[in-house]
């Protein structure tokens, strides 16, 4: 079997554009990939058109190991964002043939389950006014909808530090929600990488009496020397790693062991097995993992697998119950969460087949995302 042809799709959303990779085989299986770039879709389209030809068509997708390393190594560039995301498409893809060739789902080609249900805490749902009482409503309609688990940032625009006006109302937005949920919902704050060490050990401390299950990226995230300094004056779990983009990135994060979850994100990080490497090594360290996911169908479907196998797996964030939640349409079958958790997919491959008709529908957009502008989390959804 030879991959004989990669057709990139983009399906555009008010706030994100969602890549699909379309990976055809010369045995007539497809294969399926996705990522959510940031302000990079046309980079990553880049860098497809030019890696696809050198690296991709004529190989076969069981050799998916090979394959990838050859991606990430053999172009002497040193690998960032946009190339682990193209390399996650293909990755992902090759996975689905492989499980649609052998008619297995990915994770029992990965080892196999070691749960029977997979945990999952609601994003996007507070794209309301910045006001108490809406973020308290908002969290009822999490609760409503059977989750145990969702994140906020109740942070606005705020950059190293915070006007104590818009602090004291970030600090009340937390509070609405937790009396809003009850004290056994699992409440975790995003933070974004907005603070300097010192403003976010404050805040950390403000916000320690509504018992956050964990607090996330605290401080920018190119310097773990000042998330270590956050890490040593707050006894709070500590969450970050959505952008980085290979395991070398986390060599330092774990030696300094300057956090508890790792975030990594599967279609920014090489795709499935590539996390798995990483959950693996963290699992050394006795950190768990809880991917990072603001994909679309099958990006989501991907995380699954990855959760389904992974023995230090937390919990998956999932954004498509309450942001644009017609973007299930673009599969035939959308993986569900109910009472809180996704069962195991059962489907071969991946387990989901793209509407190709359904994402000629929703073009790309012209979107970008500023966390630093005032009012984002409104115009433009929410980034986890």
């Amino acid at each position: 079997m030879k991959i004989a042809r990669v057709r990139p799709l983009v399906m555009g959303t008010p706030w994100r554009n969602l890549t699909f990779a379309v990976v055809e085989t010369d045995e007539g299986l497809t294969g399926l990939g996705e990522v959510r770039m940031i302000n990079n879709t046309d980079a990553l389209l880049g860098y497809l058109a030019e890696a696809v030809p050198r690296h991709v068509l004529g190989r076969d997708p069981f050799d998916h190991e090979r394959l990838v390393t050859e991606m990430r190594v053999n172009d002497f560039s040193r690998a960032g964002e946009v190339t682990m995301s193209g390399i996650a498409v293909i990755e992902m893809a090759c996975w689905d043939i492989v499980g649609k060739a052998l008619n297995q789902p990915v994770y029992r080609l990965m080892g196999g389950a070691v749960r029977q249900k997979i945990k999952a805490y609601a994003n996007g749902w507070y794209t309301v006014e910045r006001k108490p009482e809406e973020f308290a409503e908002a969290a009822r309609r999490v609760v409503a909808r059977g989750y145990r688990a969702a994140k906020l940032d109740p942070f606005g625009s705020g950059f190293y530090e915070l006007e104590r006006k818009e602090k004291l109302l970030s600090i009340a937005l937390v509070e609405a929600v937790r009396h809003a949920v009850g004290p056994d919902f699992e409440l975790l704050i995003e933070m974004h990488g907005r603070f300097s060490p010192a403003a976010a050990i404050e805040i950390a401390g403000e916000l320690a009496p509504f018992h956050p299950g964990w607090l996330e990226e605290p401080v920018p995230p190119e310097n773990l020397r000042a998330l270590k300094k956050f890490s040593d004056a707050v006894h709070l779990p500590i969450a970050t790693g959505e952008r980085l983009h290979t395991r070398f990135e986390c060599r330092e994060l774990f030696e300094l062991q300057a956090c508890d979850i790792v975030q990594i994100d599967p279609s920014h990080f090489g795709g499935i097995s590539e996390a798995r490497k990483l959950a693996a090594w963290a699992e050394a360290y006795y950190m768990l993992v809880a991917p990072h996911n603001v994909c679309g169908p099958v990006g989501t479907a991907a995380a699954l697998h990855l959760d389904a196998c992974t023995p230090n797996f937390k919990i998956q964030e999932h954004f498509n119950d309450f942001v644009d939640d017609w973007v299930k349409g673009a599969v035939d079958e959308y993986p569900q969460v109910a009472d809180g958790h996704f069962s195991l997919p059962a489907r071969p491959g991946l387990g989901v087949t793209l509407r190709e008709d359904f994402v000629a529908e929703h073009p790309r957009r012209s979107v970008t995302l500023n966390l630093f502008e005032e009012g984002w989390h409104r115009r433009q959804g929410i980034q986890g």
